[in-house]
């Protein structure tokens, strides 16, 4: 480790040889498809081999640990990258599911100590969504790719 800490810079190449698993929710099945074209897209981009690559369809948001868990119980998943998309209703059930989600995923990450990454949407409205699911916000599965693709070169770096 240099004095300034881990520095990962991200090469065109620095996916390949490594194995990547995507969990992707089907509720908001419109929105979490652009999600995972995003993130797959991002893989190819750094290199990642198509083999290398293995989705994971879940019912919605709430399931997305339990795949993400599924995935990083396997030796031969270096990262996992999970997607979906809640759009705020009328109950508080949006709130509920976005906070016990993103705590889930942290301890999927903290237990099998491998990089478990955060591609979950949450937006007021649909417009706000397709924003963020390669519109003019980007898209956020994309973001979880290449989030993914760094900490694997942070966890690389460290000698996990």
């Amino acid at each position: 480790m240099s004095d300034d800490g881990y520095t990962v810079t991200l090469e065109r190449d620095a996916a390949a040889g490594w194995r990547f698993g995507i969990v992707v929710s089907r509720f908001n099945e419109d929105i979490t498809k652009s999600l995972l074209a995003g993130a797959r897209e991002t893989l190819r981009e750094y290199g990642a081999a198509g083999k290398d690559v293995e989705v994971v369809h879940v019912p919605g948001a709430f399931e997305l640990p339990m795949g993400a868990m599924v995935l990083a119980a396997r030796e031969d998943i270096h990262a996992v990258i999970c997607v979906g998309a809640l759009i705020r209703g009328e109950t508080p059930h949006f709130d509920v599911l976005g906070m016990s989600t993103a705590h889930a995923v942290q301890n999927v990450a903290r237990e099998y100590g491998l990089p478990v990454t955060f591609g979950l949407i949450t937006c007021d409205t649909m417009e706000q969504a397709k924003a963020r699911a390669g519109g003019d916000r980007g898209n956020k599965g994309s973001e979880a790719a290449l989030a993914a693709i760094e900490m694997i070169g942070v966890y690389s770096a460290a000698g996990e």
